[in-house]
């Protein structure tokens, strides 16, 4: 009896503190960073998850490492890097997340220590606990060079003598792959997936935003662009018809079957999925309903 009585005290401290614990890490609010290269990359990849984690308050912020000044047919650099500026801007207020450009033109950024350092600076400003980014094999450069970029501020971001006038994390965000189909020197491999059915359309719409890139660069890249509509609403549902197309779940059935069920899961049509970079703080099933809570 004696010994019951003492352990008790300990087995209602242990719970007190697990529940503090879980009540804690529920009143957080995440500060979320998705780096893409160019604006309309964050978009593409991490719409739907980043509008379902602001309705829970959490905090988004997409960053373009470029300024998107060449992806274009007719416009200047000059031209280009003003209209991609404000197509972002407006992409963001679509669903409340702030979107930043740096200043570095499209189609020459290169993994640089300098450049390293203004990842660095971006991630320990904003808190980050989650960072997203490109795998860094993929058929663009800038793209490539992004991945790289975020994977080497990786671990530094916590070292005070590295970038000393912003004070370091004291621990490292967890780093995620955005999803590709690209298979060399490995296919990308989904350890959380996201169904965003009912969001896909406020994802169409901030794609609908970068207007010189779904309506004229990107159409007269592949030769279609006498197909693209001229009214505003024609143009919403001729691009909305196409590229919902590229969010489809299906590459990811089982994942989805594994974190949604059976049921659900087989019925998913959009989803978006990310890699774990073993970068920083590994997702796990302990973990994804703190970093995920989409769950049911």
């Amino acid at each position: 009896m004696k010994k019951m009585f003492r352990t008790f005290p300990v087995l209602i401290l242990m719970s007190l503190s697990l529940n503090l614990l879980a009540q804690t890490m529920n009143d957080h609010s995440l500060n979320i960073l998705v780096i893409g290269a160019h604006p309309d990359d964050p978009d593409y990849k991490v719409a739907g998850t980043a509008y379902k984690w602001i309705q829970k308050g959490h905090n988004v912020v997409f960053v373009s490492v470029t300024n998107g000044n060449a992806g274009h047919h007719e416009l200047t650099a000059t031209q280009l890097e003003r209209t991609r500026r404000a197509e972002a801007r407006r992409a963001g207020e679509v669903i409340g997340a702030e979107y930043l450009i740096l200043d570095i033109d499209d189609g020459k950024l290169m993994p640089t220590f300098e450049n390293r350092l203004k990842i660095i600076r971006l991630i320990r400003e904003h808190r980050a606990d989650i960072v997203i980014t490109h795998r860094p094999w993929d058929y663009h450069p800038d793209h490539r060079y992004t991945g790289q970029l975020v994977l080497d501020a990786a671990y530094m971001v916590t070292v005070p003598t590295i970038v000393p006038h912003i004070p370091h994390l004291d621990r490292n965000p967890m780093f995620l792959y955005m999803s590709d189909g690209f298979t060399q020197p490995s296919p990308f491999q989904p350890d959380v997936c996201v169904d965003i059915d009912d969001v896909v359309e406020i994802k169409l719409d901030m794609l609908h935003q970068h207007t010189s890139q779904f309506y004229e660069w990107l159409p007269f890249n592949q030769g279609v662009l006498d197909q693209v509509p001229q009214g505003e609403e024609e143009r919403r549902a001729w691009m909305g018809a196409d590229w919902r197309t590229h969010f489809t779940a299906e590459p990811y059935r089982e994942k989805l079957v594994e974190l949604y069920g059976r049921q659900r899961g087989r019925r998913i049509n959009y989803a978006e999925c990310f890699q774990d970079s073993e970068y920083g703080v590994r997702l796990t099933k302990e973990n994804m309903d703190y970093y995920f809570p989409f769950f049911d």
